[in-house]
């Protein structure tokens, strides 16, 4: 070595870094050993905390989603895609150029069923919306509408799990699971991960709608319930005083550790659940505490009246968890009996007046209370279903099941809002301008966040998992 590089030439010491010093000592062999024990250390400290906020791959515009899925599938053609022809043509079959589309319970020669309900233009983008969601209606400058996707069945279960995780079955994880292990989460005292269903039961999918599948356990949704307790378990048991607990949970994490090693993740995963569980002790009753808010606040999301006080009080929650850092809170809208979803076979217009009474107002109220806090802009707001309903009827008052072309709709969290995405046809049949399928309604959300969905993967099996599988095409005309 001569003087140029000389490393014990004082000056030269004086201007490396004992990292440039490994670098460049012994032909790099010593920053080899220095990256493994970065690595291992960068393992064992994410074993530790599976949950720890992570960076997003690149700059997001979202922090957080609020998924409001309508169990049973509202009409598309009679909510937010106007189809003036079903009127026109109501009563007559299908032009013969549509084929013999059917839906779950008819062959497609059922006639043409006309909507009962009108649509206007709001704001200053002029969108059309039924009369079924005049406050909604209010916020259309927020929204965008897609009114092209699809998804590849007529029964409900599968295109659930479709739309949750991206398959027809459900073994796979949810996307709150996928957004959870991607990003942690941004609260210490509360989960990141909330699922918030009707309180007459679970939807036809069940619970694998917000299950963890094949990723680590932590990252499955939390199930809040109706009533005082919400989260179930959650209350110490009888006689066993604050730092008794902490005093069992330090022993019970030191006898853990000398069986498992610091790289052992699932049982620091579960050591992590303890004392999430710990921390929510005292800070989960608080969050879920609605006594705080203004009589006004309460008023706006319908607490008040009977009809929209079960749903206003979960929006209500959403927004006051939203503040706290949960990161994805999937709320449902329909459940258990089917006179409690929006499922329409018979009845059109009686059911879709009901579910729509229950939830216009609150959702409304949501939008509203986002943007008066400022938290709005970085919160995705989705409103969604498994399929629509098809343009013809079902026992001459009902629409069945269509998975061809339907809307769902985006507020929030970098959207540009407005406007409207994509086009079925006259009839609301078949998605005929921009067609998108589940893989690209998931890797939009992912962009929103701040995730890659070619980086978010997981080894299951010998093959890398993505929520994507072969990849989706993320919707870029959805954010500004």
């Amino acid at each position: 070595m001569n003087s140029s590089t000389d490393l014990s030439n004082a000056a030269t010491l004086g201007a490396t870094s004992r990292r440039d010093l490994l670098f460049r000592a012994a032909n790099g062999f010593g920053a080899l050993a220095l990256q493994h024990l970065l690595a291992r250390t960068a393992l064992a400290e994410a074993a530790a905390n599976p949950l720890r906020a992570k960076r997003p791959h690149f700059g997001a515009t979202a922090d957080a989603v609020i998924f409001i899925f309508n169990v049973g599938a509202p009409s598309s053609m009679d909510t937010f895609d106007p189809k003036p022809m079903l009127n026109r043509r109501a009563g007559e079959p299908l032009p013969e150029s549509f084929g013999s589309v059917g839906g779950q319970f008819t062959d497609g020669t059922n006639p043409i069923l006309g909507t009962p309900w009108q649509f206007r233009r709001h704001g200053q983008s002029g969108l059309p919306v039924s009369e079924l969601f005049p406050n909604v209606a209010r916020h259309v400058d927020e929204i965008c509408f897609v009114r092209s996707f699809v998804t590849h069945s007529v029964v409900h279960a599968p295109a659930m799990y479709e739309v949750h995780n991206g398959r027809l079955f459900a073994t796979h994880p949810s996307i709150g699971s996928w957004v959870t292990y991607g990003l942690g989460s941004e609260s210490e005292n509360l989960p990141a991960y909330v699922v918030m269903p009707q309180p007459e039961g679970t939807p036809e999918g069940g619970t694998s709608c917000w299950s963890q599948g094949f990723l680590p356990s932590v990252y499955q949704g939390t199930l809040l319930r109706p009533g005082p307790n919400p989260i179930l378990h959650l209350k110490r048991p009888a006689g066993m005083s604050e730092a008794r607990q902490r005093d069992m949970l330090d022993l019970l994490q030191a006898m853990n550790e000398i069986d498992s090693g610091p790289l052992d993740s699932e049982m620091q995963a579960r050591i992590a659940a303890y004392e999430l569980a710990f921390r929510m002790q005292s800070h989960a009753p608080e969050a879920v505490d609605l006594t705080k808010e203004t009589d006004a606040t309460k008023r706006s999301y319908g607490l008040e009246q009977d009809h929209t006080r079960e749903f206003g009080t979960r929006l209500l929650l959403a927004r006051r968890l939203v503040e706290r850092g949960v990161r994805f809170i999937q709320i449902y809208s329909g459940g258990g009996p089917l006179s409690m979803q929006w499922d329409a076979h018979k009845h059109l217009k009686q059911n879709h007046e009901k579910m729509a009474g229950h939830s216009d107002v609150p959702i409304a109220a949501l939008l509203q209370d986002l943007k008066q806090r400022g938290l709005l802009e970085r919160t995705l707001v989705i409103w969604g279903a498994e399929f629509g309903r098809l343009p013809t009827s079902q026992d001459g008052n009902g629409r069945d099941h269509n998975p061809h072309g339907y809307t769902m709709w985006f507020a929030g969290g970098g959207v540009r809002g407005g406007q409207a995405i994509g086009a079925t046809d006259e009839f609301g049949l078949h998605a005929v301008d921009r067609p998108f399928i589940m893989r690209d309604f998931h890797a939009s959300i992912l962009h929103a966040l701040g995730l890659d969905q070619n980086q978010l993967w997981y080894l299951h099996n010998g093959r890398h998992e993505k929520l994507t599988d072969f990849g989706g095409t993320v919707i870029q005309d959805l954010f500004a």
